[in-house]
């Protein structure tokens, strides 16, 4: 049993509309100027046909959930894996969801759920993060 004061199941979520200003500086911080995010009539003549959030971008949420809400201050990133199953487009609002779905009993270690979905309901992000609490 855990002692860690935390419960499989627990959730913490916000809600992040990126728009134009964000992905452009998340393009300046990541080297990322692929033109599917920054270029309207580049995107225009891709299957998307208007630009992007940067998938990366999309999953700092989760950084932010971790570190400030679920498990909160303190946390260490131990591990994250990612699947991209749709486009978010810039000015889109999308929800982050962090849910706990392991407690290490002998560690401070809490894997969890991420996901990210779209204002639509359409899941966008998913994956699975391990955290060091404390």
């Amino acid at each position: 049993m855990s002692t860690l004061p935390f419960e499989i199941g627990q959730k913490a979520s916000l809600i992040k509309r990126f728009g134009a200003a964000e992905v452009e500086a998340f393009a300046g911080l990541s080297e990322d100027f692929n033109p599917l995010h920054l270029d309207s009539a580049f995107a225009a003549t891709t299957p998307f046909e208007r630009p992007i959030v940067h998938g990366m971008l999309l999953a700092s949420l989760f950084s932010g959930l971790l570190g400030q809400q679920l498990p909160g201050k303190g946390t260490v990133y131990l591990g994250q894996s990612l699947s991209f199953k749709q486009p978010v487009f810039v000015g889109d609002e999308v929800t982050a969801e962090v849910e706990i779905i392991t407690l290490r009993s002998d560690k401070p270690i809490i894997t969890l759920a991420t996901r990210i979905v779209t204002a639509a309901g359409a899941l966008a992000v998913t994956g699975e993060a391990v955290v060091k609490f404390g």
